[in-house]
């Protein structure tokens, strides 16, 4: 099964729930991707059309300061990401976990695996917080 195909978007779902923009970062292999709003079964869709615009073996940056919510089928579309772009050599980071999705991140074990940066600008100086180890980051930082 591909990736794309994993969950159907509900054709009726307000489009306004959920927004991604891809903003490479200039003179980098760093794409920063950020979401906003909630990103559950209707909004993955969007969230892998804006995974497949960034180059499997550069870094990505998840802004998620501006996600107010995330259920599994959001999840596993991150994890995926991670999957596919470590293979490929690349790194996937969270950054600006708020509360409610950081919550959902800590009960599934999930941030274990990503680098967690408080903000983008963290992300980008590499100054980590609060990754309590467990996964393998593909590389150095």
């Amino acid at each position: 099964m591909r990736d794309e195909e994993l969950v159907e978007e509900d054709p009726g779902a307000s489009p306004d729930r959920f927004g991604v923009a891809v903003r490479p970062v200039e003179g980098t292999d760093t794409v920063v991707l950020v979401l906003v709003g909630e990103l559950d079964r209707d909004a993955v869709g969007r969230l892998w059309a804006a995974v497949e615009e960034c180059p499997p073996t550069g870094r990505i940056v998840v802004d998620c300061s501006g996600l107010g919510f995330c259920d599994s089928s959001g999840l596993n579309v991150l994890l995926r990401t991670r999957l596919r772009t470590l293979e490929a050599g690349g790194l996937v980071e969270l950054a600006g976990l708020r509360a409610p999705v950081d919550r959902m991140f800590e009960i599934t074990g999930a941030r274990g695996v990503f680098p967690v940066y408080g903000s983008v600008g963290e992300a980008l100086s590499g100054r980590e917080r609060g990754h309590e180890g467990g996964g393998s980051h593909g590389r150095e930082l």
